[in-house]
């Protein structure tokens, strides 16, 4: 066990009592772990200590500057946008994230949304509950007529872990999968260009990190492109998505439906299109599809082994 001070920013994001800690505390001997932090107190949380974990709070070139004794940084995620990763490597300051760790829990996520689309299964619940079921004459209701996915096209944008993970169980399904060029890159043998690809697929599904040349990838555009009864599935970024667009798709039926796990703005404090009740064949979930308490729990267990790595002197999981 290393001694360095410790510090956890905001352990409320990863960890609602359910989760083993054990591992974590057992790498360093002096944590202080904060079940959240405010803007303006993280500075004051950074003071003396040597390793932090955060998840999403920001730690930026002022932060950094006002934190002489810092030596490790760990974001308990894969993306690290909340990090000033130059002012880090600048004041010589290791930095390591998590990669791998929500494959199951995402792949997971993506098929109950598809699957609840798919089946129209709010629809048929509430026909069991408001009384159509009870009035029928017979037993049966087939007011809403769904579809099988064995026998359609997967379009998978992004082919990382996720997105290889998503298309395996698609394959068990008995779907077809396409995979998009990667955004701005070279033609790749075995993929599609994205135009091609919105067009063909019946389930298109996101998996790229959201960044300058994917921001906005899924526009009016690509929305009109798409199959009218075609599905659009995002447990990626919310700004990956043109959230009016899409909103006015499902709205006017060019659009067979969408799930959606991200926003554009989170939590959504003023209000998002997607969010208005009146938006047909929708599904909104609260970011969590990468959160399964097993999920949750390898998040931890990874952290901890990154800070073991640097007390050792090993390089695990640097970005930085």
């Amino acid at each position: 066990m290393s001694d360095l001070p410790a510090v956890f920013l905001d352990l409320a994001s990863v960890d609602r009592g359910d989760l083993d800690l054990s591992r974590l505390q057992g790498v360093c001997g002096r944590w202080v772990l904060h079940t959240r932090t405010p803007v303006g107190l993280t500075a004051g949380r950074l003071a003396g200590a040597a390793v932090v974990v955060t998840n999403k709070v920001v730690i930026d070139q002022p932060l950094l500057r006002a934190a002489p004794d810092l030596r490790l940084i760990c974001v308990a995620a894969t993306g690290t946008n909340n990090v000033d990763l130059a002012a880090a490597r600048e004041r010589g300051i290791a930095v390591c994230n998590v990669t791998g760790y929500a494959t199951a829990s995402v792949v997971q996520h993506v098929y109950a949304l598809m699957l609840s689309l798919t089946a129209r299964l709010a629809e048929h619940v509430a026909a069991a509950r408001d009384g159509r079921w009870a009035a029928s004459e017979q037993f049966c209701v087939l007011d809403f007529p769904f579809r099988e996915l064995t026998g359609k096209t997967l379009g998978v944008v992004g082919y990382g872990e996720l997105g290889r993970g998503v298309a395996r169980v698609a394959e068990a399904l008995g779907m077809r999968v396409l995979v998009a060029q990667r955004p701005g890159g070279p033609p790749a043998p075995g993929r599609v260009a994205l135009a091609e690809l919105l067009a063909a697929s019946d389930v298109v599904t996101l998996h790229v990190p959201l960044a300058e040349n994917t921001r906005g990838l899924i526009g009016r555009r690509e929305l009109a492109s798409m199959r009218p009864d075609a599905l659009l599935i995002n447990t990626a970024r919310g700004g990956l998505v043109d959230e009016a667009a899409l909103a006015d798709a499902l709205r006017a039926g060019r659009l067979g439906g969408a799930g959606v796990d991200v926003l554009a703005t989170e939590p959504p404090r003023d209000g998002n299109p997607l969010l208005d009740p009146s938006v047909p064949n929708l599904i909104v979930t609260p970011h969590v599809a990468w959160a399964s308490r097993e999920s949750r729990q390898r998040l931890l267990d990874e952290v901890a082994e990154n800070i073991r790595a640097f007390v050792a002197g090993e390089s695990r999981n640097r970005v930085a």
